[in-house]
């Protein structure tokens, strides 16, 4: 079966068969999907699912929303698909009347849909206003932190969010032709900053930045990710495909430690208390068809863990 076999033009979902693999471990079971998108990934849930699985899906974007509500009329008639409106740090309140869970899936990142809508300005490849929401509802835009920020507090993000290297010189740069208004004139500000051979990594670190703060990703992750055991059932998997160093190293952290900052819990005899086994020794990558076919899924990385009961060190090692 070929690598996007459940896209479509909104959005192609990335590795799609190996999330069936790792997430789906009972064909009657509840999985939820906090990152809907297109639908893609809902659709190959669906696929292997009974009549009696179901699928609780979330995502912040009214846009996405749409489409999957579009896309899957008869499953939301029946009840076989329920759907949310919002961020998914707030998904433990959401599914609460559905825990435990058998599975969670989180596709983090942004959509096909929303870098090919200029309007959304997620992309420098077309002129756009400097937005950047995932959720249209929001107030704050990139345009604010371009626009109003000091250099010290521009360059801190772009460093520490985009893991840019030339983040002060790029925060001067961008300071001296203030007001920028536009994807595709902070994008020459950028390059104009950099050497040649370093302008597309700078204005993708740059806009990756901008993306993060003005969305909250990070910390929206963190949530999710604290309260991850407490939703997903005793031998139920948690699947999550992150695009980004800082991402993929949380869920890491999460999957291996149970905590995202500090030492691993202990009981009295000094065992780790970990509620999850990683089920990934290293993250897994599309392959060299997928990425011909959908070349954005390069940069995916797909790690995966089961809820463990006794979270003992020595019962927590990858096979």
């Amino acid at each position: 079966m070929p690598p996007v076999s459940y896209a479509t033009d909104y959005h192609a979902p990335v590795l799609s068969h190996t999330v069936l693999k790792y997430l789906v471990t009972d064909m009657n079971g509840l999985y939820v999907d906090a990152t809907a998108g297109g639908g893609g990934h809902i659709a190959a849930i669906l696929s292997v699912l009974s009549p009696k699985g179901r699928v609780v899906a979330v995502d912040r974007d009214a846009e996405a929303t749409r489409t999957v509500e579009s896309r899957f009329t008869d499953e939301l008639k029946r009840k076989q698909l329920t759907l949310f409106e919002e961020k998914f740090s707030n998904l433990e309140t959401l599914i609460e009347e559905y825990c435990p869970i058998n599975g969670l899936l989180l596709d983090l990142g942004v959509s096909s849909h929303q870098l090919d809508s200029a309007s959304r300005g997620f992309s420098h490849r077309q002129s756009a206003p400097l937005d950047m929401r995932m959720g249209r509802n929001m107030s704050f835009t990139a345009a604010d932190i371009v626009n109003g920020f000091s250099e010290e507090a521009l360059s801190d993000i772009l460093y520490s969010r985009g893991e840019e290297p030339r983040a002060r010189k790029i925060s001067r740069a961008i300071i001296a032709k203030r007001p920028v208004e536009t994807t595709s004139a902070l994008a020459r500000i950028v390059r104009g900053a950099v050497p040649t051979r370093q302008e597309s990594r700078a204005v993708a670190r740059t806009f990756q930045a901008l993306r993060i703060s003005v969305n909250e990703e990070l910390s929206e992750l963190a949530q999710v990710l604290e309260s991850s055991a407490r939703m997903v059932a005793e031998g139920g998997r948690m699947v999550v495909i992150s695009y980004h160093s800082l991402e993929d190293r949380m869920v890491k952290r999460m999957l291996r430690d149970g905590v995202l900052e500090g030492e691993p819990k202990r009981d009295l005899y000094g065992n780790r208390l970990v509620p999850w086994k990683p089920l990934t020794r290293r993250p897994v990558t599309p392959d060299a068809a997928e990425i011909a076919a959908n070349r954005r899924s390069r940069s995916a990385k797909l790690r995966a863990g089961i809820r463990c009961s006794f979270p003992g060190s020595s019962e927590n090692e990858v096979k």
